[in-house]
Parts: C-alpha cells; sequence; structure tokens
C-alpha cells in the first residue's frame, strides 16, 4: 500500500545557481527548531510471516549490461532467490553516463528491465538519484510512466519506506553538493524541481527530522547516493557530514548506506553507534585509487574495491548484513547490540563482525 502525503518540492525556471550550500544553513537551522508535519511520501511494504525482512542493495549500475553489470546482476538473483527477498534498494547513478533522456528512453529496458531478469529480482526497485542522473531529465526518470514499462520501478527524489521492523529514510543528496552548482565543468545538471535550492534543501531537512523524530521502528536506516564516509575514489561529502550527519546521530539511525563510489565498504564510527556502508559496485568499479592510507584514524571494518553487492536480513532480535563480490563470494556483517569479536577470513570462509 503507498500512502502519499504530498511532497514539499518548489520549483522555478533552469537557472544557473550561485548559492553556496553554507548559506542555506540558515534556513535550515531554522526548520530544525519549527514544528513540521511531515510531507515525504511514504511506502508501506509488508514483512514475511514471521516477521523477517531480507533485501538486496546496489548502486551505480546502469551500463546496459556492460563493465559486469549482468554478472553482477546474476549474483543478485541467485542471493535474492537463497534469501526470498523483498524489494531492492538502489544508491543511485541507476544510468549512465548522463541519465535518462525521456520516459522512452531505450536506456530504461537495456540497463534495467533486460538486465534484473531473475525471478527473484521481480520485487519492488526503491530508487533514489545519484548524480549522473541529475545530468539527464530528471522528471523522466520520476515519471510513473516507467512503472508502466516495468511496475518493479519506484524512484523519487526523498521518500520513506516503513516496514514493522524496518523504517529507510531514501534522501536525495546531490542537491547537497555545492561542486555540481558551483563548477560543474562540461556537466549539465537538471535542477528543475529543486529551485531555489536553499528552499529545497531546508524543507528536506525539516520533513526527515519529523519522518525520523516519530519513528518507532525497531531498526532505522538512511538511503543515499553520496558517502558521509568512504575510503573510496570520491570519499567522504563534507556537505553531508555537516548538514545530515547530526539528523542521522540526533535520531539515532542505525545504518547509512551509499553508493556513489565504485566499491564495498563497511566503516564503523568510532563511537559504534552508525555504521556506514558502501554498495556502489553494480557495474564498472576497479579503480584502483583508495584512501586507505591516508585514512588509518578510521574505525574501517571492511573494503573491496570490486563489483558486487550487499543484502539485509532481519527480525526482531538482529540484522544480517553481507557483501557479494561479482563472482558471489561473500563477506558479512552481524549486528548485535555490543561488540564481540571479528573472525578472519580463513578458506573462503566469510568474514564477519559484530558490532
Amino acid at each position: 500500500m503507498v500512502v502519499a502525503m504530498a511532497a514539499s518540492m518548489a520549483s522555478g525556471s533552469r537557472t544557473k545557481p550561485m548559492l553556496d550550500l553554507s548559506f542555506c544553513l540558515t534556513v535550515a537551522i531554522c526548520a530544525f527548531f519549527a514544528p513540521s508535519c511531515a510531507k515525504l511520501t511514504t511506502i508501506e511494504h509488508p514483512v514475511k510471516n514471521d516477521r523477517s525482512l531480507s533485501f538486496l542493495v546496489v548502486g551505480d549500475w546502469g551500463r546496459r549490461g556492460s563493465y559486469n553489470q549482468s554478472e553482477v546482476a546474476f549474483q543478485m538473483g541467485r542471493i535474492g532467490e537463497k534469501l526470498d527477498i523483498d524489494f531492492i534498494v538502489s544508491t543511485g547513478d541507476n544510468f549512465y553516463d548522463n541519465g535518462l533522456t525521456s520516459v522512452h528512453d531505450p536506456a530504461f529496458r537495456e540497463s534495467f528491465t533486460h538486465v534484473y531478469t531473475a525471478k527473484s529480482l521481480q520485487k519492488p526497485w526503491y530508487s533514489v538519484l545519484g548524480n549522473h542522473d541529475y545530468r539527464g531529465n530528471v522528471e523522466a526518470q520520476l515519471s510513473p510512466i516507467l512503472r508502466t514499462f516495468d511496475k518493479r520501478w519506484s524512484c523519487m527524489r526523498s521518500f520513506v519506506v516503513k516496514t514493522e521492523l524496518l523504517d529507510i529514510f531514501f534522501v536525495d543528496t546531490t542537491p547537497f553538493v555545492d561542486k555540481y552548482f558551483l563548477e560543474p565543468e562540461e556537466h549539465t545538471y537538471d535542477w528543475e524541481g529543486i529551485q531555489p535550492r536553499k528552499i529545497y534543501l531546508s524543507n528536506l531537512i525539516k520533513d526527515l527530522k519529523s519522518e525520523m523524530r516519530n519513528s518507532t521502528a525497531k531498526w532505522k536506516f538512511v538511503a543515499g547516493h553520496h558517502a558521509i564516509k568512504s575510503l573510496g575514489h570520491h570519499g567522504e561529502t563534507t556537505e553531508l557530514i555537516k548538514f545530515l550527519l547530526p539528523l542521522i546521530k540526533e535520531n539515532e539511525i542505525d545504518v547509512y548506506m551509499n553508493g556513489h563510489d565504485h566499491c564495498l565498504e563497511h566503516i564503523a564510527s568510532m563511537d559504534g553507534s552508525i555504521q556506514y556502508l558502501t554498495s556502489g559496485g553494480g557495474s564498472k568499479a576497479w579503480r584502483g585509487d583508495l584512501q586507505a592510507e591516508e585514512h588509518n584514524g578510521e574505525n574501517v571494518k571492511f573494503l573491496y574495491d570490486g563489483q558486487g553487492f550487499m543484502s539485509v536480513e532481519m527480525n526482531e532480535r538482529d540484522a544480517v548484513i553481507m557483501f557479494y563480490d561479482v563472482h558471489g563470494k561473500s563477506e558479512s556483517i552481524k549486528r548485535l547490540s555490543t561488540f564481540l569479536h571479528k573472525l578472519d577470513l580463513i578458506g573462503g570462509s566469510p568474514i564477519r563482525f559484530w558490532f
């Protein structure tokens, strides 16, 4: 069942914005302390009969099957069947290199429908936009018309998926990043629908705060495209650390999951309260320019510079999170209330983290 609450998105002409995000902070701070009513679209998704839930997470994938996208999709289908998944989360950059040109762009079928063909993957796909998606026709990718071509597709700027166990807050992170506005280089971004930027962002923060504050779910995840913490090519996103991370901490979010960096990664916050998970290996990867040597102070649990995806299984007691590479080999994380120990990789067995 879908409960739609009119999204508050300021519109305006497509002009070249010159507002630094720091300027937006004044409005955003006011929104933090002002009473608000949630206006994000909410999707209610049922859990299984045994009150469990399972899903896959993949990002940075849409390349018409190339760069091992089809191979990753095959492994997703295999694991999806094994876990009897309920849905798939896409962390953005859904269509390379420049999003969709229109609702009739063949890239939608060639990069999505014709690639993720396994029976287990014929479930809802909840997707956020990435920076590459903003280089195309954003309204086309958000259009409900795409659901007439493939009923699995569900893409919005920011929204909430609610279950009896888990609330996932999907966040449109691209508009937070200053460089896309101030230094777009040769790229053209489709900012129609988010102008004026400061109003769009302040409303988004306000609505996220309201939804997070009112959540009573056992687990709380946030999904966005850009990383808050990462040792990959792009690394951390300063604007998200400044504006989104305080909201995540305040509302005791368990996991922040993202794409953008084309790798698989787990970084634990130093106080153990938030787990940062990157799943951006849906197709092109192997960048070879990791930042591990420069960030020895980070609490890095796992880092794989290659293609793959992530799975989540959860119930009332705990959640198990596993990473899979393009060959289906796995690394896993098990969520308990306290940190116990770590088992090393021996003879192809998965590394398991308890935290």
